[in-house]
């Protein structure tokens, strides 16, 4: 059940009126309480000040009228596709269509062969990419962990040409500073066959932290920022509020300082290009108050971002924020209640770039190769609650009930065999639907071990070469690539 777009919205845990209230709350924000940055940003102050923003700079503030937003966020474009290198892994986020894919930055792995937790490395990032190449229903691949083994000098250009290597679906990651971002641009154009090939059809983006909540412009983000939006590559503009601790504990005062921190990101890049393709990237989430960590698992963090969904449509933009994270630190049923919930509340939400959604442990701090397929089946069932239920003349099957008539059975009927494949999710293998006489002979295998046995299935069969021989060895003559 793959989905590639289908329409979410079913729910809305705001109504028209809350969207505009909270839209118009941080309009409020902005003028009145502002924003502070740190150093180094003044060529972005210098254009925020002449396009009429009102900057103090021996306090550090800028305020934004209203009008300047109003001006900025229309320029920003309604639909953005995010492409793959095969046709079928394009995401085009229009409106309320939903995709959900992997994301993160995973420190730790859960070993493939004892279980254990141990440290992420380079080849770990490379096979979860061969792994979600082969799982249907997981849209694309946001970089799910940080390889531990290469030196950071080396780290943005080896983690993107190891996602490109492993899977033909749209990559996105973070690079640390303007000079990786071009690093990571000039590679893409390699593997595209030219800058112009890559720009036409961008199969990587960036997400870009640059808002500090609450309510601070981080220096090396923004100009990362500024860069995407110069060279017209997708740009999620990530920012975190943790409400009682980077925002206000209520759902509703969240909201409205994350809503104000991403006028203000889509402000300063319709401002640096205008038409300049982004995400709204609010990902509000809570505050665990008893160890100030975080709560990813939270019933909350869905219905706020399905919220931020409902803001970013207002503006008309799309948006990329989270769902599937758990607190627990292995797959097990905790992460199954955590992740099912988060996941179809986004879904169901109309968000249309969804990461996190696959994979993810212990608050983002892990990952276990064996989640990202039971996953891909918790996604594959949300896209099939999207998908509703189909009621033509084929599918009513009037026809069918008059021929099979009352008191026979239509399991060997042809209409049977027509709709058995198509009308119900089937899955990926992982669910276990046996009698428990076979599930005990098949050896009373749970679902992670039912999930480890399709993984190694995966990462035993050929690799499929992503990036040609020749593009390779163009690639490794300018660039230390470690894998």
């Amino acid at each position: 059940m793959t989905s590639m777009g289908l329409a979410g919205i079913q729910y809305r845990p705001l109504s028209e009126s809350q969207v505009k209230k909270i839209h118009e709350a941080a309009l409020i924000i902005l003028e009145k309480t502002g924003f502070t940055y740190e150093s180094g940003l003044d060529d972005t102050l210098d254009m925020l000040e002449k396009a009429g923003a009102v900057l103090d700079r021996d306090l550090a503030r800028i305020r934004f009228p209203a009008e300047l937003i109003a001006e900025q966020i229309a320029k920003a474009p309604e639909r953005v596709i995010l492409y793959g290198r095969k046709e079928k892994n394009d995401l085009d986020l229009t409106e309320h269509r939903v995709h959900l894919g992997t994301g993160g930055a995973a420190i730790r792995i859960l070993d493939l062969e004892t279980g254990e937790a141990r440290g992420t490395t380079l080849k770990d990032l490379y096979d979860l990419g061969r792994l979600v190449d082969k799982l249907d229903n997981i849209h694309f691949f946001l970089r799910p962990c940080i390889p531990r083994d290469i030196p950071e000098s080396e780290y943005d250009i080896n983690v993107y040409y190891t996602c490109m290597k492993a899977t033909a679906k749209h990559v996105m990651s973070g690079v640390n500073d303007v000079e990786a971002f071009y690093r990571v641009l000039d590679l893409a154009a390699m593997v595209a066959g030219s800058m112009e090939a890559l720009v036409a059809k961008p199969f990587i983006s960036m997400i870009t932290c640059f808002a500090i909540s609450p309510l601070k412009l981080c220096t090396q983000s923004t100009l990362i920022m500024r860069e995407c939006a110069k060279t017209r590559i997708p740009v999620a503009l990530s920012c975190a509020p943790m409400a009682g601790s980077t925002s206000p504990i209520t759902m509703a005062g969240t909201l409205a300082q994350m809503h104000a921190e991403q006028l203000v990101g889509i402000t300063i890049c319709q401002l640096t290009n205008p038409g300049a393709p982004l995400l709204y990237g609010g990902i509000p989430g809570m505050a665990n108050l008893k160890n100030m960590g975080y709560l990813g698992g939270a019933a909350e963090c869905g219905i706020m971002n399905a919220a931020a969904h409902q803001l970013a449509n207002h503006i008309r933009v799309p948006n990329y924020n989270s769902s599937g994270l758990t607190d627990s630190k292995l797959p097990d049923a905790q992460a199954g209640w955590e992740k099912g919930l988060t996941s179809l509340l986004a879904a169901m939400g109309g968000s249309n770039f969804v990461h996190h959604a696959a994979g993810m442990l212990e608050s983002m701090l892990a990952v276990a190769y064996e989640q990202f397929v039971i996953d891909d089946e918790i996604i594959g069932m949300c896209c099939k609650v999207l998908d509703g239920i189909d009621s033509d003349e084929e599918h009513l099957a009037l026809e069918v009930i008059d021929q099979v008539g009352p008191g026979s059975s239509y399991m060997t009927s042809e209409h049977t065999m027509r709709h058995m494949h198509s009308e119900y999710f089937e899955g990926n293998g992982v669910t276990d639907r046996k009698s428990r006489v076979k599930w005990e002979k098949d050896g009373s295998r749970d679902a992670w071990m039912r999930a480890r046995e399709i993984v190694r299935g995966i990462l035993q069969s050929a690799e499929t070469p992503y990036i040609s021989a020749a593009q390779d060895k163009a690639i490794r003559e300018k660039y230390n690539i470690l894998l």
